[in-house]
């Protein structure tokens, strides 16, 4: 598959994450009464992966985040050389999907982004208040495991036509972990997207959304590769 339909399938899957995940968190997660609370976005946020890997993973793969990226990258099942593209691709379809999550919910009386609109945050910024430290090390470890499942689930020796299910599920299991802690990132797209229309402290806190799971990403890469070599058919 050439390189533009490879890009286009990553921006409409991150897109599609940010407009499912996010959604649920910015118009469902405190409807009055009916609200889906922290369980329904986490649930939210795994579906939208394994909907999205099903339907647009034989084209690109199935990224739709940067840290997945690198640490294939990283775990020799992915060439280098289409890294930037492909974060490229991924940061412009999470903007999208903010964007159209903006024009859904701003347009409700008293909607204010003051909200948060799903950004992910530490200290006054984590929703339960957790500490810089402690948000780095949530973020690194979950990714480091979210890699560990998608290059196990992958692998040429793992059983056929599951990945998709275990990886939306451990996804789903990471945000049932750490939404309080940060919100949950693990997606340094997924961040930036919601970030770039609330500004301000969103935007000073961002950094740690890009650093922390590109570490965990790489750190997942090298042990995994260790602990099991690249198989042929993963190239």
């Amino acid at each position: 598959m050439n390189l533009s339909k490879r890009m286009g399938a990553e921006f409409f899957g991150t897109l599609w994450l940010v407009l499912g995940g996010c959604g649920a968190a910015v118009l469902a997660a405190k409807f009055p009464e009916t609200g889906i609370g922290f369980a329904g976005v986490a649930l939210a946020f795994g579906l939208t992966v394994l909907t999205g890997v099903y339907a647009l993973g034989h084209i690109s793969g199935g990224h739709f985040n940067p840290a997945v990226s690198l640490g294939l990258v990283v775990g020799g099942r992915f060439k280098a050389s289409d890294l930037l593209p492909y974060w490229v691709a991924q940061v412009l379809g999470a903007v999208a999907g903010a964007g159209i999550l903006y024009l859904i919910a701003s347009g409700q009386a008293g909607f204010d982004l003051g909200g948060g609109f799903a950004s992910n945050g530490y200290a006054e910024h984590s929703p339960g208040h957790y500490s810089l430290l402690a948000c780095c090390i949530s973020e690194v470890v979950m990714t480091f495991f979210f890699l560990v499942v998608i290059l196990g689930a992958t692998h040429g020796n793992a059983p056929k036509g599951f990945a998709g299910i275990a990886i939306g599920l451990c996804l789903t299991l990471i945000h049932l972990i750490s939404i309080p802690v940060t919100n949950t990132s693990v997606n340094p797209a997924r961040s930036t997207g919601p970030a770039l229309f609330v500004g301000g402290w969103a935007l000073s806190q961002l950094w740690l959304f890009w650093v922390a799971p590109l570490v965990g990403a790489a750190l997942a890469g090298v042990v995994y590769r260790w602990l099991v070599p690249v198989s042929p058919e993963q190239g």
